[in-house]
C-alpha cells in the first residue's frame, strides 16, 4: 500500500493538475511518463521543479502528477502550483519560502472570451461608414 504524504491541486489557465507526494528518491512522473519526456522543453521541467529546489526537497519524495487541459505552458504552471500546495501540506515550515516566491498563488490570467459582433475578444470588424 502506497501512502500519499501530501496531495495538492494546481490550476493555471485551463489546466488542472492533481499532485501526489510520496516517500521516495526524487522521481517525478507526469501522466505515466517521466518528467523530462512529458515536458521536452527544459524551461517547463525547471518550472515544475522550482518548489522542490526552494524547499530543499529535491531527492526526498517521489511525485505522481495527473494533469489535463490547456497547453504545455499552462500544464507546467498547474504542476508547480499543485506541488507547492502538496509540500505545504507535508511541512508547514515550507509555507514561508513558497509564499515569498509566489508558488502558492494561483495565476488567474485566463484568455478573455470572444464577444458577439466582434472578430475576437478585443479586435473589431473593419468599420465602414459608407
Amino acid at each position: 500500500m502506497i501512502k500519499n504524504l501530501g496531495i495538492g491541486t494546481g490550476r493555471r489557465k485551463t489546466s488542472v493538475a492533481r499532485v501526489y507526494v510520496r516517500e521516495g528518491s526524487g522521481k517525478i512522473v507526469v501522466n505515466g511518463k517521466e518528467l523530462n519526456r512529458y515536458f521536452p522543453m527544459g524551461e517547463h521541467v525547471l518550472l515544475v521543479r522550482q518548489p522542490l529546489m526552494v524547499t530543499a526537497n529535491e531527492n526526498k519524495f517521489d511525485i505522481l502528477i495527473n494533469v489535463y487541459g490547456g497547453g504545455t505552458n499552462g500544464q507546467a504552471g498547474a504542476c508547480r502550483h499543485g506541488l507547492a500546495r502538496a509540500l505545504c501540506q507535508i511541512d508547514q515550515g515550507n509555507y514561508a519560502s513558497l509564499r515569498s516566491n509566489g508558488y502558492l498563488t494561483r495565476d488567474s490570467r485566463m484568455v478573455e472570451r470572444k464577444k458577439y459582433g466582434q472578430a475576437g475578444a478585443r479586435k473589431r470588424f473593419q468599420f465602414s461608414k459608407r
